[in-house]
């Protein structure tokens, strides 16, 4: 930790917010001579390299200046009168819960810029698509540092529209069927969200999540809570995705190009659980007690679905493609988050938000490798790339293939890999839920999700067995991993093993925040 003053961390919090959209609009405008390069194409993915690695470094140093002493306590704080009419205020400030997820989506969209400037999309011109992801990151940076109930819906929000393009520009076969789905399921989950948020505001006479967090549901009746809880949950829900609402999820993520996948499951996903997290527990608890139970009943049909659902891809003669079965596997993967977040406890939303980061690290590299597969072979459909016996990736790129396997290994929760630790301290919070909730029904949920992870290690080592082993062919040597791909790749396989071996690092600072918040704003 370094000492930063409060001025610096309020600026570097509302640098990184803002940055990215002054970023995007330069994106836009013709490049300077001086910095053309070989062609104006190469200038403006460089820019974006630039403008993400700059939030990047901004991240890492707000890390670094935050008070681990005091992670449950509000830092970088700024708290500005916007619309005095309805009391909405410019209200930013991190803590141990926002933090990680910050550093996360800097992280992955500075990777995913590094390498669309060595492997450009195919598509239109780059410009646009620089521009739609710094506003993508700038949406989701936002989503997590805004403490303002309609400054996080706008936030929550603003990342559809970018993500809409990049899919429906960007994106492989059916991707403009794929875009209308995923834009349409998620605004109709958020107009029902805004209704719920504007019920507690209303109610309450406040939108600052601090003050209502702090209230802890007092100002707000049983009903209310309970009204407030299914509108804004089915938002959350959507974006999540929780089963039954998941269906947009494999589509997008099929059609998505390769950056587009990666920021859609390593980020995108999150905003859903981190507003469970952050709004519906602490806000209104009486009405989480209530869906509790049948929040965790959806998340272990999910879990339970979700491997269901890829081992029938993985199976020879299927036609599955790679890149739906890992979005199938997110399906499973956020169950256990969702899993964690019912149970009430300390626990199993530790649990929850230590999944979130795992899911976020090893599923964005999963999404990078399958795409460096896809580009390869031409094909992610796993009986074309198997073929009779299987696409012998380590007798062809030996490191692609050590690193799949690596991935696949870290998916299914291999001990000592950031997989475990958030699937067990969820599977513990379920063995022992929040008081008033029904231990023998969440036993259950526990023993149907515990058995869900043997599904999961059931597919992944299967799409190991088709993809890395096999009869080596007569056929041309594939290219290994390029230095660009190590560069992309790499940051996400270290932390992935640090998270794995040294899970304080990240619970010392959600565990204290957790408490403060199940607590209802006292430390």
């Amino acid at each position: 930790m370094i000492d930063i003053s409060e001025s610096v961390m309020q600026f570097l919090l509302a640098f990184i917010v803002v940055i990215p959209l002054v970023g995007a609009v330069a994106a836009l405008l013709p490049a300077p001579p001086g910095l053309k390069g070989t062609s104006p194409d190469q200038a403006v993915l460089r820019h974006g390299v630039t403008v993400t690695g700059a939030i990047l470094v901004a991240a890492i140093v707000l890390a670094a200046g935050f008070d681990h002493d005091h992670p449950s306590k509000m830092q970088a704080t700024t708290d500005i009168s916007w619309i005095p009419a309805l009391d909405v205020r410019i209200h930013l400030g991190i803590d141990g819960i926002s933090l990680p997820l910050l550093v996360l989506t800097a992280l992955l969209t500075f990777l995913c810029a590094l390498y669309s400037y060595f492997k450009p999309p195919t598509g239109p011109s780059p410009k646009a698509f620089v521009a739609l992801l710094l506003v993508l990151e700038s949406g989701t940076l936002a989503t997590f540092a805004v403490l303002d109930l309609l400054l996080f819906f706008l936030a929550f929000e603003m990342v559809l529209i970018p993500m809409y393009f990049l899919i429906a520009r960007w994106g492989g076969a059916q991707r403009q069927a794929a875009a209308w789905k995923f834009i349409l399921y998620t605004l109709l989950g958020s107009v029902v969200m805004l209704l719920g948020l504007l019920l507690i505001g209303l109610k309450s006479g406040t939108f600052d999540m601090v003050a209502l967090a702090t209230d802890n549901g007092r100002g707000l009746t049983s009903s209310v809570q309970v009204i407030a809880v299914l509108a804004i949950g089915i938002g959350l829900a959507v974006k999540t995705p929780m089963w039954p609402l998941h269906s947009w999820l494999p589509d997008a993520h099929t059609a998505a190009p390769t950056v587009g996948s990666v920021l859609l499951a390593g980020v995108l996903l999150k905003m859903g659980t981190y507003g469970f997290v952050r709004i519906l527990l602490p806000i209104t608890p009486d009405g989480m007690h209530t869906f509790a139970p049948y929040l965790a009943a959806f998340a272990v049909v999910g879990i339970v679905y979700g491997s269901l659902a890829c081992l029938a891809l993985v199976r020879p003669g299927s036609k599955g493609d790679l890149k739906r079965l890992i979005a199938y596997s997110s399906v499973g993967h956020m169950g256990f988050v969702l899993l964690g977040i019912a149970s009430m406890t300390p626990t199993g939303v530790n649990g929850a938000l230590f999944a979130n980061i795992a899911h976020g690290l090893i599923t964005g590299l999963l999404f990078f490798l399958v795409g460096a597969v896809k580009d390869r072979y031409g094909t992610a459909d796993l009986d074309t790339l198997s073929g009779a016996t299987g696409a012998a990736l380590y007798g062809r790129a030996p490191r692609l293939g050590g690193l799949l396997a690596f991935a696949a290994v870290a998916s299914l929760g291999l001990p000592g890999l950031a997989g475990f630790w958030g699937e067990m301290l969820a599977l513990f919070g379920s063995f022992d839920p929040a008081d008033g909730l029904s231990r023998p029904a969440f036993l259950t949920f526990m023993s149907i999700a515990a058995f869900g992870t043997l599904l999961t290690a059931a597919y992944m080592l299967m799409v190991v067995r088709r993809v890395c082993m096999g009869e080596k062919r007569e056929e041309p040597q594939l290219a290994d991993v390029q230095t660009y791909e190590f560069a992309a790749w790499t940051p996400l396989v270290a932390l992935t093993v640090l998270a794995g071996l040294w899970p304080a690092a990240l619970l010392g600072l959600t565990d204290p925040a957790v408490q403060k918040l199940l607590a209802g704003g006292k430390s």
